[in-house]
């Protein structure tokens, strides 16, 4: 253990009677100094000292709460599933759908109601009733802020476009119109074709030109670990968004939830098609589903089952395809219109020899392009940059091509 060092010591005042009036002024003044010089220094060490007690007092506090922890005995989620006449209880407890039967503490008589989440020791005594509240992992797929991207920003896709508001935005902003004609407007629309065509962005247009409550989500999201987790997750979303109303649902790679049912008899097999029974019922049940409009997107609508392509889940299947001459000029307007692009760029004649590029590669190939003007020490992008960053994009896909049967069928 470090000794801790020693204090100063005090300097003393001593005068010779001999001493001039000057000399003893000048003895008095030095020792004053002295007195401050000393002073000073225990200042300093009383300040270190309280900081050293403060730290060791953190550490002493956590220490004790680190103690009690260890002393107290874990609490387990459960919910209660049944309550008898004769005061006992059925709970099923969270992650292993265990079912006990236990006596219920006379202090929550009256408290405790079926469905209720409670949380029990391991003697499985309920000690608390926990909030009924939605699962958290459902609120922080709510957006609270809206994505900067706008219909404007989308090109090459204009009819998906008007089917898309026509579907989702119009019975949201303008419902009497729906009204007066007699019509139920579309209940969910989904969105499928190639990869980087630009249904992600759509549905980010949408929750930003409309005031209703966005959640997205993805599909690989509601497979859950354990057994009944997804299913649970399925009805949060829901229940949020009906809290929530108007509201929109996004789920981005519903293939991962919604494939084709086999017969596998495999644990994983059987929970993903438990979720994907709740998201059906979710869409299309027994209970009226209010302001709460579905938009769902897949690279895969091969992989779908049936169920949930039918009229009143997904009233609208909308493709989104590679875009055409037009559209890829378009497309490639809005991706260059903050760049310092050249006169001479003919974006027509450039788009000619790329009719195999979606909108993600040519806003890719767009900033290839200014990467290689700030190469050359250039502010502005010309002709020979765009040609020189399609040359790249084709090397590298050349590069990462796996052979192999990858054509897809819409």
């Amino acid at each position: 253990m470090s000794r801790s060092p020693s204090l100063p010591e005090r300097p003393r005042l001593d005068l010779d009677p001999e001493m001039s009036d000057a000399e003893r002024l000048s003895a008095i003044r030095k020792h004053y100094e002295r007195l401050l010089t000393v002073n000073e220094e225990l200042d300093e060490r009383l300040t270190d000292a309280t900081e050293t007690q403060s730290e060791l007092q953190s550490e002493v506090d956590k220490l004790k709460r680190r103690n009690e922890t260890l002393k107290t005995s874990s609490l387990y989620l459960a919910s209660v599933e049944e309550l008898t006449d004769n005061g006992e209880v059925v709970i099923k407890q969270h992650g292993n759908n265990q079912e006990v039967l236990t006596e219920l503490s006379s202090r929550l008589d009256g408290d405790l109601e079926a469905g209720d989440r409670v949380a029990i020791n391991d003697s499985f005594a309920i000690q608390q009733v926990l909030d009924d509240e939605t699962d958290a992992r459902a609120q922080a797929m709510e957006i609270d802020a809206s994505p900067q991207v706008t219909y404007t920003d989308i090109g090459g896709i204009d009819d998906q476009v008007r089917e898309v508001r026509e579907a989702v935005e119009d019975p949201l902003t303008n419902p009497a119109l729906f009204e007066e004609v007699g019509v139920e407007p579309p209940s969910g629309v989904l969105l499928h074709g190639p990869p980087g065509t630009g249904k992600t962005m759509l549905a980010k247009a949408v929750a930003n030109e409309t005031d209703a409550t966005f959640i997205k989500m993805a599909g690989s999201e509601l497979v859950r670990k354990f057994i009944g987790e997804g299913s649970r997750l399925v009805r949060d979303l829901f229940d949020l968004a009906a809290e929530r109303e108007p509201a929109v649902i996004f789920i981005d790679e519903i293939d991962a939830v919604a494939s084709k049912r086999t017969d596998s008899k495999t644990s994983g097999d059987a929970e993903v098609q438990r979720t994907m029974m709740q998201l059906l019922s979710e869409m299309d049940g027994f209970d009226e589903r209010g302001e709460i409009r579905i938009i769902a997107a897949t690279n895969r609508f091969d992989m779908l089952d049936e169920a949930i392509l039918r009229p009143g889940r997904f009233d609208r299947l909308i493709e989104v395809p590679k875009p055409g001459h037009e559209g890829r000029e378009q497309i490639l307007e809005i991706h260059t219109r903050d760049m310092n692009v050249a006169d001479d760029v003919d974006f027509g004649e450039l788009v000619s020899d790329i009719d195999e590029y979606s909108g993600a590669d040519l806003a890719s190939l767009a900033t290839e392009a200014g990467m290689f003007a700030i190469r050359d020490d250039r502010t502005e992008v010309r002709r020979s940059d765009f040609d020189d960053a399609h040359e790249k994009l084709e090397d590298s896909d050349t590069q990462t091509t796996i052979p192999g049967p990858t054509t897809y069928q819409y």
